[in-house]
């Protein structure tokens, strides 16, 4: 519960740091992992349309909190509430990504999920994978204007509400 899973990855994704919480909870070895796509975690369950969001803020120079369902090595699942950054040089250019990863509260989960769900069955609805996934994120926009909210306020309000 009060761990953090920390891992690091250069600019395309791939593994250059990887914590022991990391590697305990994913049943992976620090050999595993350093390497390969961060994408080695990705549950089949989690919507691409949440990772692209992702992926879009991160390489804009911005952080992000996500809730992601992550696959460890023997096909179990695990919830994780991430905050991913970019790792700059001393330059000042970003070289890569850092993001660290605690439990999420079960009442957030009780909230992600559904929408999760919703997410993931509008993309699976389109032949397309691009054109379900663009379906998928006008949905959560969508549902974010209904609650009268953002992406960043939704999120951490799930976190640190009661």
């Amino acid at each position: 519960e009060n761990d953090l899973i920390v891992s690091k990855t250069d600019l395309k994704g791939r593994v250059t740091y990887v914590n022991d919480v990391f590697c305990r909870v994913g049943l992976y070895t620090e050999g595993e992992l350093l390497g390969q796509p961060h994408s080695i975690v990705r549950h089949p369950e989690m919507p691409r349309a949440v990772f692209h969001l992702l992926w879009q803020r991160i390489q804009n120079g911005e952080e992000i909190f996500a809730y992601v369902k992550n696959m460890a090595k023997n096909g179990d699942h695990y919830w994780v509430l991430a905050h991913v950054t970019p790792s700059h040089d001393l330059q000042g250019r970003v070289e890569g990504f850092h993001s660290n990863r605690r439990l999420p509260r079960r009442a957030a989960l009780a909230e992600i999920e559904p929408l999760y769900r919703t997410l993931q069955a509008e993309e699976q609805r389109h032949a397309d994978r691009k054109q379900g996934m663009q379906a998928a994120l006008g949905l959560l926009e969508q549902d974010l204007r209904q609650r009268g909210t953002d992406y960043d306020r939704y999120i951490l309000g799930l976190a640190t509400r009661d």
